[in-house]
């Protein structure tokens, strides 16, 4: 009698946050913010590529923000905040991923009309953040060099929910032996036609591609 009753619970508690989910989004996208979910394994590089994809954004005058969860610390926080951008940090204290409340909370005293993309860096994690609607109008699924190029099928179900998968770090890929091929089939196999974006924060490959594919979301969200 005890699994059905996790499951009940579960389900309203998955609900109730969808429910939120679908109100932050109509309000995000009424007041023209590009809201995007990045999501990954630790040490994929997400913070690096937000850190960099702020600093141009902030140089370039595209108002934007960012929130960033973890179960402890700001470091990451505190990082990023060195793109000039506005960041707040959330911390789960043990929570393997974000909920909408949480995101809610903690945004609520800013003036969201003044901004035109905000950034919610997940836990890291690839499994529990996949069920969980954070009010995002582009969820990211982040796939790093060094991490081998069978993660799409270790974990399909983040890489089938999202919008577009964002390979990293691939100035590493001939030291790594990379499989591009192999990488790039996988990702189709679990979700047909994604849209893939190969990047290195550190080296500025592919960040424009990155910056374009992000003012496009917005002016078709806008329309």
């Amino acid at each position: 009698m005890i699994e059905p009753r996790i499951l009940e619970v579960r389900t309203k508690i998955l609900k109730k946050n969808d429910e939120l989910a679908r109100a932050m989004r109509a309000e995000f996208q009424r007041l023209g913010v590009l809201v995007v979910n990045l999501v990954s394994s630790p040490g994929t590089g997400k913070t690096a590529l937000l850190q960099e994809t702020l600093r141009r954004m902030v140089e370039a005058g595209w108002p934007a923000a960012a929130v960033v969860g973890d179960l402890e610390t700001d470091n990451d926080a505190r990082r990023l905040a060195q793109s000039g951008a506005t960041v707040r940090q959330i911390m789960t204290h043990g929570m393997c991923h974000l909920e909408a409340d949480m995101v809610q909370r903690h945004i609520a005293d800013w003036d969201l009309g003044s901004l035109e993309y905000l950034f919610i860096e997940n836990v890291g994690n690839l499994v529990c953040p996949s069920s969980w609607d954070l009010g995002e109008s582009v969820r990211v699924a982040l796939l790093s060099v060094t991490e081998g190029e069978d993660k799409p099928l270790k974990y399909p179900n983040l890489f089938n929910t999202a919008d577009v998968a964002v390979i990293t770090k691939i100035d590493l890929a001939e030291a790594c032996e990379f499989d591009r091929s192999a990488a790039l089939d996988n990702l189709a196999a679990i979700r047909p036609g994604i849209r893939v974006i190969e990047t290195s924060a550190k080296r500025g490959i592919g960040l424009d591609v990155w910056l374009d594919y992000l003012r496009q979301m917005r002016e078709r969200m806008m329309n």
